[in-house]
């Protein structure tokens, strides 16, 4: 039985002058303030849309070796270099270059803002049992509300564009950096830290010399989890206008072009999976680093 059965028109009213009330109460927030909250936002788009260019204006042969260079620099594979090369020169080859691109800035913008943001937080949970039990139930809502949910408010504030696109790839991506950050500084063996006490380390030096280096697989694990589920918000954001192979994938769908969206599709999990292993790779590195460092 409902709690309003007895009295369900005055529930209904209720409940329809407060969602009107919420309405008109964001609209006039929107009105007041959206011009100064896009000001805020501009230096973000700004550096987006200079990295965007940069990365399609440079000669591919150029973009390959230089992509290739970090992938070496994160997996120490050839393996995965030659990898790497084969799959941006199919790219090329099926005309998806410049998506790709706009794919990768958008990617990397979010995952260097996601880091930013992580994993000072997760800093700051790991020193408090309360900032954590009031951070964690954020997390979870951003990891389970469904997208389309928190569009409606950016949109609302910043129209359709490239902003808002990066603002809902960063919500969706960053709390397993924010979650990892935390656990890993708070698995550090605490005979570490008593000894790192005994020689007198302060609180500061202790974090950076002795936690967050003891960390720093936990953390790029979750790192490489952020880039994962930034990868799979791009479809979604390019529903708001951000360019690059998920707007190929929309495209498709609307006009029921299977091979376009299989091509698009198989590019973003090719992509996917580069970055996955040279952020893999890295990690291990540096926990092989650490556990000799630790023994």
């Amino acid at each position: 039985m409902s709690i309003f059965t007895e009295f369900p028109e005055m529930s209904r009213t209720d409940l329809r002058d407060l969602k009107k009330g919420v309405d008109e109460a964001f609209r006039s927030f929107t009105r007041a303030n959206g011009e100064a909250i896009e000001n805020f936002f501009f230096p973000l788009l700004k550096f987006l849309v200079w990295f965007e260019k940069l990365l399609i204006s440079t000669p591919w042969p150029i973009m390959i070796l230089v992509l290739c260079a970090l992938v070496w620099a994160g997996s120490r594979s050839w393996g995965l270099v030659v990898g790497t090369v084969l799959v941006l020169l199919l790219i090329g080859y099926l005309g998806m270059w410049e998506d790709t691109m706009f794919t990768i800035a958008l990617i990397s913008v979010a995952t260097m803002i996601c880091i930013v943001i992580g994993i000072p937080l997760g800093i700051v949970m790991s020193k408090s049992d309360r900032t954590q039990a009031v951070i964690t139930p954020v997390l979870d809502i951003m990891q389970t509300i469904p997208s389309f949910v928190y569009l409606i408010p950016i949109l609302m504030l910043l129209g359709i564009g490239k902003v808002p696109g990066l603002i809902a790839v960063c919500i969706y991506a960053v709390p397993p950096v924010v979650r990892l950050t935390n656990l890993g500084i708070r698995l550090v063996d605490r005979d570490v830290l008593e000894a790192a006490d005994a020689f007198g380390a302060s609180p500061r030096q202790k974090l950076w010399t002795v936690q967050i280096p003891l960390a720093l697989p936990n953390i790029f694990a979750g790192v490489n989890q952020t880039i994962m589920m930034a990868l799979a918000m791009v479809v979604v954001a390019a529903l708001i206008g951000v360019h690059g192979l998920g707007q190929q994938v929309l495209k498709a769908v609307n006009n029921q072009y299977l091979a376009l969206g299989m091509m698009n599709g198989l590019a973003i999990v090719a992509i996917a999976i580069v970055f996955d292993r040279v952020s893999q790779k890295y990690g291990q590195r540096l926990q092989k680093h650490t556990e000799v460092i630790h023994g």
